[in-house]
C-alpha cells in the first residue's frame, strides 16, 4: 500500500510539473503573440471630412446609441468598463475614452484611432484585444463622427488596469484560439468614405450586420465565442440554415429584437443581453434592412 501512494505522489508531481512546464510556455509564447508589430496602411478620410461639427457629434452620438456597442466594453460615460473579468480567463477591460486622468486617447490622432478600431492595432505597433473585426466595415465619416462624439463628453478621472492574461488566456492566446483582429484584417487597406445610404435594401443590411461578426463569426453561422467569456453559451446561427433562421419572418425577428425573447420562446443570453439595448433603438428602416440581408445570407450549418 505504502508503495502505491509513492507511486501515486509521483504521479501527481509529473502531472503538476507538465500543467507547470505548460503554463511557462504558454506565458511566454502570449507574450511573443502581444508583442508583435503590425504596419497599418495610412489611407482614410479626413476627421474633418465632416463640415459641421455638431452635425458631426449627433450622428456620433445616434452612431453609437443604435448600432456600435463601443459602451459595453468602455462604460456608458467611456471612462472604463469590462470586457471580460473572468479566472482563469484573465482581466481584459476596455480602457478609458475620456479626457481624464487615466485616458489612453489625450494623444491620439485621427490615424491612432483609425489603427486600433478599424485594424486592432495599437499606436506603438502592437496588437489589441480590441474586437476590432466588428467595425472592419466602418466608414471614415462614421469614425470621425465617433471620435468627435467621444471628444465632446466631460472628463472622467479612471486608472483602468490593463490587460492580464489568466492561464487559460495565456494558453488561448499561445495556441491562436482567441483571434486577434489584428491578424485577421492584416492587409486590409479599403474603407469607405462614407455608410451606404439609410434605405431597406441589401446593402445597408450587410453593412448594419457586419458589427455581429464578432461573435456570430465572418459568415454569422454562429458556434462557440471564441475569445469570449467561458460562461457565454454559442453564438446563434444568423443564417437562412435549418440550424438558424430559416423558419424565421420578419415579425420573429422584431420580437426578438422588443423582447428579447426568440421564435421558440428562449430568452436571450449574455452577451446578446448586451446587443439588444442598441437594437432596441434601431429605427424601422435599420430593422427591416438588417432583416432582409439574414434573409439573403446563404444556409450554412452552425459553426460552417
Amino acid at each position: 500500500m505504502r508503495h502505491a501512494f509513492q507511486w501515486i505522489r509521483i504521479g501527481l508531481a509529473l502531472v503538476v510539473g507538465v500543467l507547470a512546464l505548460g503554463i511557462t510556455w504558454a506565458s511566454w509564447e502570449a507574450d511573443r503573440v502581444m508583442s508583435r508589430t503590425y504596419d497599418v496602411h495610412a489611407d482614410h478620410g479626413s476627421p474633418e471630412s465632416s463640415a459641421d461639427r455638431v452635425e458631426s457629434i449627433e450622428r456620433g452620438r445616434r452612431l453609437l446609441e443604435a448600432r456600435y456597442p463601443c459602451a459595453d466594453c468602455h462604460g456608458a460615460d467611456f471612462s472604463g468598463g469590462t470586457m471580460v473579468d473572468a479566472f482563469p480567463m484573465g482581466r481584459l477591460l476596455g480602457p478609458n475614452l475620456t479626457d481624464g486622468v487615466g485616458t489612453v486617447v489625450s494623444e491620439y490622432t485621427y490615424e491612432d484611432w483609425d489603427r486600433i478600431v478599424r485594424h486592432g492595432v495599437k499606436p506603438d505597433g502592437t496588437p489589441s484585444i480590441m474586437p476590432s473585426i466588428d467595425f472592419r466595415e466602418m466608414s471614415d465619416q462614421e469614425l470621425a463622427d465617433i471620435v468627435h462624439y467621444i471628444a465632446s463628453q466631460p472628463a472622467v478621472d479612471n486608472e483602468v488596469p490593463t490587460v492580464k492574461l489568466g492561464p487559460l488566456g495565456m494558453v488561448l492566446v499561445a495556441t491562436g484560439q482567441i483571434p486577434l483582429s489584428a491578424d485577421e484584417l492584416a492587409g486590409r487597406t479599403a474603407h469607405r468614405a462614407e455608410p451606404p445610404a439609410t434605405a431597406v435594401d441589401v446593402e445597408f443590411g450587410a453593412h448594419l450586420a457586419a458589427v455581429c461578426a464578432g461573435c456570430h463569426g465572418p459568415a454569422l453561422a454562429g458556434g462557440p465565442i471564441r475569445g469570449g467569456n467561458p460562461s457565454w453559451a454559442p453564438a446563434s446561427n444568423l443564417t437562412q440554415h435549418a440550424d438558424g433562421l430559416a423558419d424565421w419572418t420578419l415579425e420573429d425577428f422584431r420580437r426578438l429584437i422588443a423582447d428579447g425573447v426568440s421564435r421558440t420562446g428562449a430568452a436571450t443570453q449574455a452577451p446578446m443581453d448586451l446587443a439588444l439595448p442598441l437594437m432596441q433603438r434601431m429605427t424601422d428602416v435599420e430593422v427591416e434592412a438588417l432583416w432582409l440581408y439574414l434573409e439573403s445570407l446563404e444556409p450554412l450549418p452552425t459553426g460552417g
